[in-house]
């Protein structure tokens, strides 16, 4: 049967001498991968409607394999990331790190609306990491490995929190900081950023503007998090950590 659906394009590959498939994250039904035919064709209508990380209107053949697209019309063309290579190396993190946490025809509203703000702000050139880390710790969550942020792992609530173990999976207070001598320490203001990513959406944020060094602490956590935590390596990270977007310290 043939769908409407609103997409995002999170990655492209050949199909044969023409055509692409292409991978998009759609509000209707979730991550679903279709054939475009004539795709690699430059002078396709379908070429120009299935670039990264463009979000638009698609028909497409939906069925139990691999669909197919029929046609579309971008709504918005993410052109911004595409001519910044910081900005497509973080969208392609992003996409990847989606694909690796939710499985196919799985369509999750909150999480179609997260992808396409963060988007929408990077190619607006705001702070892409910060927004990146958000989404992040949302795909920690629909993937089942989210970390305990907002109270101490061990449910202490008048101790101020001080480290977080990635061991125990999460935040320690003052009081349990001793039960783990790997876990990381952190400052107040670098707490108090983490759980606001945990907790809020990317769309309440309006303009983000935080440090670097809380950032990078921040990003430092995450990292040493889902390699202890997630099943898949991202093959993204590393063109990320090539750019130096990714610093260990």
């Amino acid at each position: 049967m043939f769908e409407k659906v609103h997409g995002i394009v999170l990655r492209t590959r050949d199909y044969g001498e023409t055509n692409k498939i292409v991978t998009l994250y759609t509000k209707e039904y979730g991550l679903m991968s279709a054939v475009a035919k004539g795709a690699k064709k430059s002078r396709s209508r379908m070429a120009a409607v299935t670039q990264p990380f463009i979000y638009g209107q698609y028909i497409m053949h939906v069925g139990k394999g691999l669909g197919s697209l029929q046609q579309g019309e971008p709504i918005d063309s993410m052109r911004a990331i595409r001519e910044d290579i910081v900005k497509t190396a973080y969208a392609t993190y992003m996409s990847e790190l989606l694909m690796k946490s939710l499985e196919e025809k799985e369509p999750i509203s909150w999480v179609f609306e997260e992808l396409q703000v963060s988007l929408e702000k990077i190619a607006d050139n705001q702070e892409a990491l910060a927004i990146t880390c958000m989404f992040e710790l949302k795909m920690y969550r629909v993937s089942g490995i989210s970390p305990m942020i907002t109270s101490c792992v061990n449910g202490h609530d008048n101790s101020p929190i001080v480290s977080f173990s990635i061991a125990e999976g999460g935040v320690l207070c003052q009081q349990c900081r001793f039960k783990d001598t790997t876990a990381i320490p952190l400052e107040a203001n670098t707490y108090r950023v983490l759980r606001m990513m945990h907790d809020l959406s990317v769309k309440q944020i309006r303009d983000v503007q935080l440090k670097q060094e809380t950032l990078v602490a921040i990003r430092n956590i995450l990292e040493g998090y889902y390699d202890w935590y997630g099943s898949i390596p991202i093959k993204s990270r590393k063109f990320l950590k090539q750019l130096h977007l990714f610093e260990s310290e």
